[in-house]
């Protein structure tokens, strides 16, 4: 073991310029970094702040990574690898700077080792380290790119490009690395002597070679053009230290791919990139494929359809050395035979991505497998523009929903017995700040209740019992309380309704947990049980109806 310093380095709060990195490798790590590290409030996000070589030194470093939607820490030791007194892999031109190498150490540790960086993909890397959605976009197949780009840019996106063409790290005549990840940070209409032109400006982020064509920083006389104002307004700077300009014309003809990391941080309080809800789900053999309703109740600021990114992520299957080939689609409803879009063809990556816009409503995703009968776990992501600032659900919504689903099951038929007010009183039990609307996370509790009673309705009705178990969806009652329960919630024909059933369940779990809660008192009653106040409510309840029914007739 070697020390590679005599003095204290610098602390992880000071950091050295990104463009100055080196890399014996990979690049697309450092890219990634590179991209990251101009946004100092992610950074710090990866890298807590307060870590140094001095105060309560320890020789111990913390990191941290998002995985699968929760942010998770990585602890190393300060020993790093080293060839001839040299650092092997990623390292400042700072001789006591290693904040780099340790992050390049704690990323190499929460993949696996220091191998499992020799290839790789840089969105891949800035998912981990910004919790953002990362997509893959062809830029020839792009119509408006400048626009594209500044509408990317001005959400703060994180976007690398490469030209995939050639043999890895060859470069072209104009000084352009194949296979090589460069990040874009800028894209602006500069005013020259005979017009505007659109220009983006790129980073190397090994800082050795440039662009030597049209706008190169050193030989590109079309800078002569530009007014002194307008190159200080661009932060034009006439050196090779990896950053350069081009003409949108030519990053076309000489990058073909564009990797964007869609931000979901909320560290920044303004200009909120995108409003993310997230849902874990699996998929099982024998079980068709998991479906997911999506409804979208805003338009964008300026348009008149709902812009979002849906991202489907599969969980662990790298760890067991399997990849499977995934997709996303979109249906209007669960009757449509052609989806309005979907991922072009399946893919092996560990996310794939589908953009676009629709107008208001409801539609159904269905994240699928390319082959059936697969076992995996995945995380699905939905990104919209505007959110749901008026409350995803709303009883009128959860009516349609439970009418949808019920028409086209097994339970066909029972629909009838569904009433706006059934869902009205699902929506007031649940609502926990009194608006009579339901928030995602409150309306996936409720869903995830409704899943559950249902296998047991179901359950129940395929055997045609004489009585319904309710005890089964761990509820347990006696036989005054059934009584009681056939008073209030059975159906002309003395029989419970699935609705009904559904309603009777969510009140007396609603019940129980009040009741659990803290003793009932009231001004001349105080209750010894729960069963004593399950009798009184229920009783209570029932009259309530019976009085009410008499003075609306």
């Amino acid at each position: 073991m070697q020390t590679l310093r005599d003095e204290p380095p610098s602390s992880a709060d000071n950091l050295t310029h990104f463009s100055d990195l080196l890399s014996s490798g990979d690049c697309w790590l450092l890219s990634a970094i590179a991209s990251l590290s101009m946004h100092p409030s992610l950074l710090k996000q990866v890298m807590p702040p307060g870590q140094s070589f001095q105060d309560g030194y320890n020789g111990c470093f913390v990191f941290r990574f998002w995985q699968y939607g929760q942010w998770e820490e990585v602890k190393i030791d300060d020993l790093l690898p080293t060839q001839d007194s040299k650092l092997i892999y990623l390292n400042s031109p700072e001789k006591y700077e290693f904040w780099s190498s340790l992050l390049e150490k704690a990323y190499a540790k929460l993949k696996g080792g220091y191998r499992a960086l020799n290839m790789g993909f840089p969105h891949e890397a800035m998912v981990d380290m910004t919790g953002g959605v990362a997509e893959v976009l062809n830029i020839a197949a792009i119509r408006e790119l400048p626009a594209l780009l500044s509408y990317l840019l001005a959400k703060r996106a994180l976007i690398n490009c490469a030209n995939s063409q050639g043999p890895l790290e060859q470069g072209n005549p104009l000084g352009i690395r194949f296979r090589h990840a460069y990040s874009l940070t800028a894209v602006e209409k500069v005013k020259t002597a005979y017009g505007t032109e659109d220009l983006v400006r790129i980073l190397n982020p090994w800082g050795n070679t440039e662009w030597e064509g049209p706008w190169s920083d050193m030989n590109g006389p079309e800078w002569n053009t530009v007014s002194f104002e307008e190159q200080k307004r661009l932060g034009r700077v006439s050196r090779e230290d990896g950053e350069f300009w081009m003409s949108v014309s030519d990053f076309r003809q000489n990058f073909d791919m564009m990797e964007v990391c869609h931000r979901t941080d909320e560290s920044e309080t303004s200009g909120l990139p995108w409003y993310c809800i997230m849902h874990h789900g699996n998929w099982v053999p024998g079980i068709s494929n998991p479906q997911f309703y999506f409804t979208l109740l805003e338009v964008d600021r300026d348009q008149k359809t709902c812009s979002f990114v849906l991202a489907l992520m599969q969980k662990y299957q790298r760890r067991m050395g399997v990849d499977l080939s995934i997709g996303l689609h979109i249906y209007p409803d669960l009757t449509a035979l052609q989806p309005l879009l979907c991922n072009p063809q399946h893919s092996p990556r560990r996310e794939v991505v589908l953009r676009g816009s629709l107008p208001p409503g409801r539609y159904i995703i269905i994240p699928s497998t390319a082959e059936p009968n697969q076992q995996g776990a995945f995380l699905l992501r939905v990104l919209t523009e505007q959110g749901n600032a008026k409350g995803l659900c709303k009883p009128v919504h959860l009516y349609n929903l439970l009418t949808e689903i019920i028409q086209g099951g097994v339970l066909a038929g029972s629909e009838k017995y569904l009433a706006l007010e059934h869902c009205k009183s699902l929506v007031i039990l649940m609502d926990s700040q009194g608006s009579a609307q339901l928030t995602w996370q409150e309306f996936q509790i409720l869903w995830d209740k409704i899943k559950r009673w249902t296998v047991r309705f179901q359950t129940h009705h395929a055997h045609q019992h004489g009585s319904f178990c309710l005890s089964a969806p761990g509820i347990m009652v006696d036989e005054l309380i059934m009584q009681l329960v056939g008073l209030r919630y059975t159906e002309p024909d003395l029989t419970i309704s699935y609705p009904g059933f559904l309603y009777l369940l969510m009140k007396l779990e609603s019940m129980i947990r009040k009741a659990a809660g803290a003793h009932c008192y009231s001004h001349v009653t105080v209750f010894s049980s729960h069963r004593e106040i399950l009798h009184f409510l229920l009783h209570y309840i029932h009259l309530t109806a019976l009085v009410t029914s008499y003075f609306t007739h």
